[in-house]
């Protein structure tokens, strides 16, 4: 048995440059493996909250050193003497000491921070590289998890929260083909990115980079947005609808206000109904493979309605709807109001909840989609997990930036990994 000796934590810097927690566990051993924690920028209510200090005097409020000092204080000693090995009771008793739902008095970022840590000293302890150990501890809750590399989604052009003011869809996604290996499916991947960069610099269209390495264009319309990607495809060598396939994250809770949608493909506010025939046509334009947060985070009907309206064409995805959060994932099932889930551990807080997550909406037969945040770091743990996990797919950003890239990299060395091994 490998015990957990000492955690200990420091504030650190995202890929926004906003403040985040580091967290480092060590083994009786004496070895030691260390985590980092996203944030979101495009954040759904029912998230775990995610703890900064509000000091204007520091970091503009966004500082994290009071989730830094419950790690030191009260959560890492917390979990002292622990077996590394059941991550469950680790998890467990980080929840109970905080002991509030949304993980609001030591915050979800501290929690997790430990979460992490624990669960990369566990593959240290076990000798093993951490997407197996992701393997076995998602074997324990049930998840009948084949190692594989998940098939990329690629966020091409940033709008949103995300972008430059530019767009209000905040994801314009490329996702090659499922039967692409990973490393063709990357290589597409980059080469429809460099592509879409020169056609952008063609059009005259300004474009700087947004918070996911997307570009973030002067484009008048969304759907001039998908315009632009399809183009920039019909320049590669990859046929669309067979090679790659186009995708749309809307975050539309960012647009939603007094019951109305603006957009400015729309001269006037939409409803719930228009919004939906909108989303008809541009499917009739570019038969897309999946729509991410289509309406706002409670509109259940609306979604119900989207799920039916486009059932066995293209996978509803729930994210803020969702938050990673188990009573909205069994409601969203009961109520059939979407069949995909955006997966991201610092929306619930623990490793082992995330776990259960995958696992009621793997047994409900929905697609698994494992997720980065806006502010990452360079920490690849979300590459491991998602492999561990046998998601079916990962959303890392676009292939550019060192926060984005060093998740891409890492599953073309897991990817050689499991070819050596014959797995």
């Amino acid at each position: 048995m490998s015990k957990v000796q000492k955690v200990w934590a420091t504030q650190i810097l995202d890929s926004r440059g906003f403040p985040t927690v580091e967290a480092a566990c060590q083994l009786d051993s004496g070895e030691v493996a260390v985590a980092s924690v996203p944030g979101g920028t495009s954040t759904g209510t029912y998230e775990a909250l995610e703890l900064r200090d509000g000091d204007n005097q520091k970091f503009l409020g966004k500082s994290v050193y009071n989730a830094v000092k419950n790690v030191n204080e009260v959560l890492g000693p917390g979990v002292w003497g622990l077996d590394v090995n059941d991550q469950d009771k680790i998890d467990k008793r980080l929840i109970e000491l905080d002991g509030t739902k949304n993980k609001s008095k030591y915050g979800g970022n501290a929690i997790l921070a430990v979460s992490l840590a624990s669960t990369k000293g566990g593959a240290l302890a076990n000798k093993q590289p951490l997407y197996l150990w992701v393997n076995t501890l998602a074997k324990r809750v049930g998840i009948n998890a084949e190692i594989h590399i998940p098939s990329p989604i690629f966020n091409m052009i940033n709008g949103g929260l995300h972008g430059a003011g530019n767009l209000d869809f905040q994801e314009f996604h490329v996702i090659p083909a499922t039967s692409k290996t990973y490393s063709d499916s990357l290589r597409m991947g980059v080469e429809i990115y460099m592509m879409l960069g020169k056609d952008l610099d063609r059009r005259g269209a300004i474009h700087s980079v947004g918070d996911e390495g997307g570009y973030a264009p002067n484009l008048f319309t969304n759907a001039d947005a998908l315009e632009v990607l399809y183009e920039a495809i019909k320049q590669t060598p990859y046929q669309m609808g067979r090679d790659v396939f186009l995708g749309l994250d809307v975050a539309a809770s960012v647009f939603y206000k007094n019951g109305e949608y603006t957009i400015r493909d729309k001269s006037a506010p939409l409803n719930d109904d228009a919004l939906l025939d909108y989303y008809k046509y541009i499917n009739n334009q570019y038969h897309l493979a999946l729509i991410e947060d289509p309406f706002h985070e409670d509109a259940w009907d609306s979604w119900k309605k989207i799920l039916e309206a486009f059932q066995g064409q293209l996978t509803i995805v729930g994210d803020d709807i969702l938050a990673t959060n188990m009573e909205r994932v069994q409601k969203a099932i009961a109520d059939k109001a979407c069949n995909g889930i955006l997966v991201k551990p610092n929306q619930v807080g623990t490793v082992s909840e995330t776990l259960e997550v995958i696992k009621t909406t793997r047994d409900a037969g929905w697609k698994v989609i494992v997720s980065h945040r806006s502010g990452e770091t360079n920490d690849w743990f979300i590459a491991d997990f998602a492999v561990g996990v046998g998601s079916d797919y990962t959303k890392f950003g676009a292939p550019a930036r060192g926060e984005r890239v060093v998740k891409y990299n890492r599953l073309l060395s897991i990817e050689s990994e499991l070819q050596q091994k014959n797995i």
